[in-house]
């Protein structure tokens, strides 16, 4: 028999389960495919719109558009500042690739004579985001400015720019006043970003550049702009916001005054060779200030121009405060120019009258202590007139012993002492008016009878700042009104048209009877009359005024304190002397007066007072007289004491 090989059925299962997965998988690959080709044709097709729409979004940005910072002119339009045009390199360190940063830096550091150093330097200090430009160099020569433009391509996220930096014309002589223009700090940018400012841009810093930024800087606009791969602006797209430009100043100040002032002030330090001074002209009427000289000074080219950090050190660490506008910033003891308080308060108060007398010496005993007059002998019986044109200390210390400290303080007070005058500049100081409750609260004790009388003279623990006291004597000349001293009178436009007038402001009317004022002018005016000053009264030009002069500090290996000196007076509005008239004074003067103006020596320890031959000097130069009046021999300088 053959072989019979019989099929098994159970061997059609595993072929069957097989095909079953063949057809699972190819399904699974064809939706797969499926999808992937429907999302490439969405990406291909559907979304290149979108995708180059935000790829021409991405190149596009905003730009500030920067406007010209506004001018400074003098009151008869002399221009004090201008703009001028410099090449600046800036860098966006955030555009930047950073496989090229150390050669962009190597490379920029050697075209503008600088190390790597202080470029990773200044880049690493930006306040801002690493988008923001930040200005590495500035007045680069153009035919540095011109490399870096043309090497644009190897030097990306860096720009070459035009702005414009601050020249002040007239250096140091305005400086305590204009102030300068400088960088934003990083901590100012912090606080200042929202109001517009940028990274790396400039702003008054001191002076009325200060004080009147917002007014000078103007408003930046705003421009949409197309940038290239490297960052670099294309094309303008539109203007955004538009620039609003800064507005021009025009000063209170006359150059010409400010010169005489400065060249009175110079010839008489240089004689007396002081270190510090400072000359004040105001216009008594409405308190504009004509002339403010300090010295030493500085130059604020120096600042406009990038200062470098040790030439500022050195100026911060002179101790003669090149940087301090002393007219403003420096309390000071005003000595006898502080009778002027003391004989206004103790008048208005019936304490005495302009005809009472009292009996002056050598000396005088204040609470079993002696308190000497600077004349050994006393002037004897005397009223308010003579008082107050010889300085009897005596005298004083006795009607400030009838006023008391307090209403010593009030009078103190309304005449501006005590409290800023609100002069448009920054850094005012405001001095010390002793009273009981001033000093409970600093030493917790009240004012002694002694310090009562030291202060009815203007030394002890009073202050004053050389704007206060030329503006009480102001007051004094023009008949009982306290004007805020001021330094701008007009806001102008580009083309000089005016904006905006700043009108005289009224601080207070001094509570004060016509009377005492006009007692006190012609008490003012005997300080001359009587040749306290010498030969002062000499000049062919009539004025009025008080000096004075305030011991400090220690004593030296004599027993003798050092001193400042000082003059502050006014002069009516015709003050050139006639032959009909050689007096040429009225004591009535109220709207009469032109000028006041105000000498202060700082640590003068001359024969005579400095403060006088200044203020001497000063009037010789303004009303051109030909005639020289000065006493040099009264500058030697040791340490003498007399007026």
């Amino acid at each position: 028999m053959g072989l019979v090989i019989e099929p098994r059925v159970a061997d059609a299962a595993p072929s069957r389960r097989v095909w079953r997965r063949f057809v699972v998988f190819g399904i699974a690959v064809m939706i797969a495919v499926t999808a992937l080709g429907a999302r490439l044709f969405q990406l291909t097709v559907v979304d290149t719109a979108q995708f180059q729409s935000l790829a021409v979004r991405q190149q596009q940005g905003s730009q500030a558009v920067p406007v010209t910072r506004g001018l400074i002119y003098d009151r008869k339009g002399r221009k004090l500042v201008e703009n001028v045009p410099i090449f600046v390199v800036r860098v966006r360190p955030g555009e930047i690739p950073y496989p090229m940063r150390d050669a962009v830096v190597e490379r920029l550091a050697q075209l503008l004579g600088t190390s790597v150093v202080d470029v990773y330097e200044t880049i690493d200090r930006s306040a801002g985001s690493p988008y923001d430009p930040v200005t590495i160099a500035e007045e680069v020569p153009t035919s540095v400015a011109r490399v870096i433009a043309e090497e644009h391509l190897g030097l990306p996220g860096v720009s070459v720019d035009v702005m414009g930096r601050r020249k002040y014309l007239y250096g140091p002589l305005l400086a305590p006043i204009l102030g300068w223009t400088g960088r934003v700090s990083a901590d100012d940018y912090q606080e200042l970003r929202s109001d517009g400012y940028l990274a790396g841009d400039t702003m008054g810093k001191q002076g009325v550049e200060a004080t009147f930024e917002r007014e000078l800087r103007g408003q930046y606009g705003v421009q949409q702009v197309q940038r290239d791969a490297a960052g670099r602006v294309v094309s303008v797209l539109k203007t955004l916001t538009e620039p609003e430009a800064g507005a021009s100043l025009q000063l209170t100040i006359d150059v010409e005054i400010q010169r005489e002032a400065e060249k009175a002030l110079e010839w008489g330090m240089k004689a007396a060779g002081l270190k510090r001074g400072v000359f004040i002209v105001m216009d008594p009427q409405n308190g504009e200030v004509l002339a403010m000289v300090s010295l030493p000074a500085y130059d604020n080219n120096d600042f406009a121009g990038g200062i470098s950090a040790a030439a500022y050190r050195k100026l911060l660490k002179d101790p003669h405060k090149p940087l301090l506008n002393l007219a403003i910033s420096e309390q000071l003891p005003p000595g006898s120019t502080y009778k002027l308080v003391t004989s206004l308060g103790a008048l208005q108060d019936r304490k005495i009258s302009s005809r009472t007398r009292l009996m002056t010496r050598g000396y005088i005993l204040v609470a079993g202590t002696k308190m000497r007059d600077w004349n050994p002998y006393g002037f004897g019986s005397i009223n308010i007139y003579d008082g107050f044109a010889h300085s009897s200390d005596t005298f004083y210390y006795q009607v400030a012993l009838k006023l008391g400290i307090d209403r010593l303080g009030y009078w103190a007070h309304e005449m501006g002492f005590g409290r800023k005058t609100g002069i448009d500049l920054p850094g005012e100081t405001v001095g010390t008016v002793p009273t009981n409750d001033w000093k409970m609260g600093v030493f917790s004790q009240p004012i002694y009878p002694g310090e009562t009388a030291q202060a009815g003279i203007g030394q002890g623990y009073v202050a004053v700042t050389p704007i206060q006291l030329i503006t009480a004597f102001s007051a004094l000349a023009n008949g009982g009104t306290l004007y805020r001293p001021q330094l701008v009178r007009k806001l102008l436009d580009s083309k000089g048209r005016t904006i905006k007038t700043y009108k005289p402001e009224i601080t207070r009317k001094l509570p004060v009877d016509a009377g005492v004022l006009r007692t006190m002018r012609v008490a003012s005016r005997n300080v001359l009359v009587s040749r306290h000053t010498l030969n002062f009264v000499d000049l062919p030009v009539v004025s009025a005024g008080k000096s004075g002069t305030a011991e400090y500090s220690v004593r030296d290996s004599q027993g003798r304190l050092p001193f400042h000196s000082w003059f502050v007076g006014f002069t009516p509005k015709d003050a050139r002397k006639k032959a009909s008239d050689p007096n040429g004074f009225k004591a009535s003067a109220g709207t009469d007066s032109q000028l006041a103006f105000l000498a202060f020596a700082f640590d003068s320890r001359t024969r005579g007072n400095a403060g006088t031959e200044i203020a001497k000097y000063f009037l010789q130069l303004h009303y051109g007289v030909k005639k020289d009046y000065r006493n040099r021999d009264l500058l030697v300088r040791d340490n003498f004491y007399g007026q």
